[in-house]
């Protein structure tokens, strides 16, 4: 099996130089580099990565905690962070966490603080203090994305804003009996995503005179298809005066209210307008009218700051836009109309 000394004997460079043009880390001038290169391809060595660690002090492995893998935003921010990590030259590490329990405990006691990933991303969870901690005492840089963390670099949209936005697009088409699908525990947890939506929903009827105490038709709901289906079943069943404007807190939760208007013989925008958060990418086959983020982009993005972080890149600041919220984007289509009269 050839080793690192058969290529730095070949290439007629020290074993030290061909570990660095190699690993691509330190000065290596470019024409030492590719003389390395061809070596090594000749006698078909492929570097160690746990060798290579021991040199650099890296593992080249980014781990990324996340709530779901079977939920479209979070898919889509995932193959966004896989593309710019193999970019780069980094593996991923994937841990999908729970919401407590001695598993969430486990993944960063002992995987992430002492398991060797050089960085973690954290998508859509709240992390604890401890949590933070933990990996902070051992020099793992933190990046969360979709949620603020206090002392930690975030990335997110301003979902508050985007709660206003949705609801007062259904305001100036003239609806007032204006219902909202909110995430599950979005009142018992107002900084969480579906809790700053929740808050702009109601910040938006408090303006217009339509939720005197603080009160409107707010129903939580788990975030998914099947929450929205069943969520606006019990919104739209009651027998009394229904809503005509509904604002679902992800456009999954949108699809479900779909289905379940259509199994109460309820039209779709005569009797009652739809409008949701995210650009799935089966909205514009619903029609749905969505305000777009894009998490894509934004896992991207966040390969960009925990790279900066580890000193990959040349600029000194991690967050040079720190507290700017993502871009966002209202997208009308058939699923909104004027009010019925």
């Amino acid at each position: 099996m050839a080793a690192i000394s058969d290529v730095a004997r070949l290439a007629g460079v020290s074993k030290a130089t061909a570990s660095r043009a190699l690993s691509g880390r330190g000065a290596v001038a470019d024409e030492t580099r590719r003389r390395v290169e061809a070596a090594a391809a000749e006698i078909g060595f492929i570097a160690s990565p746990a060798a290579a660690s021991l040199v650099t002090g890296r593992t080249m492995n980014v781990g990324v905690i996340i709530p779901f893998v079977n939920r479209w935003f979070f898919g889509e921010v995932l193959e966004g962070i896989e593309r710019a990590l193999l970019a780069a030259g980094y593996d991923l590490t994937l841990y999908n966490l729970a919401d407590h329990g001695p598993e969430r405990a486990r993944v960063f006691d002992f995987f992430l603080a002492r398991k060797r990933v050089d960085a973690v991303i954290a998508i859509g969870v709240d992390l604890s203090e401890r949590e933070i901690a933990s990996l902070e005492q051992r020099g793992k840089p933190i990046v969360a994305l979709g949620g603020a963390e206090a002392g930690v670099p975030s990335l997110t949209i301003d979902d508050r804003a985007v709660g206003l936005l949705a609801t007062e697009h259904l305001l100036h088409l003239g609806h007032t009996r204006i219902a909202h699908l909110a995430g599950t525990g979005a009142a018992a947890m107002p900084n969480s995503v579906h809790g700053r939506r929740r808050h702009g929903f109601l910040e938006a009827m408090t303006a217009a005179g339509l939720a005197p105490g603080g009160r409107a038709h707010i129903h939580e709901t788990e975030m998914s298809m099947p929450g929205g289906y069943t969520g606006t079943l019990q919104l739209l069943g009651h027998p009394g005066r229904r809503p005509t404007a509904l604002f679902a807190v992800s456009d999954e939760v949108a699809f479900g209210a779909f289905r379940a208007a259509e199994h109460l013989g309820i039209t779709i925008p005569g009797e009652l307008s739809i409008i949701g958060i995210d650009g799935h990418e089966y909205s514009e086959m619903f029609g749905l009218t969505t305000v777009e983020q894009y998490p894509g982009e934004q896992g991207r993005l966040a390969v960009d700051v925990v790279l900066r972080l580890l000193g990959e890149g040349e600029e000194a600041d991690p967050l040079p836009d720190s507290g700017a919220p993502l871009p966002t984007r209202l997208v009308v289509r058939s699923s909104t109309t004027s009010a019925p009269r």
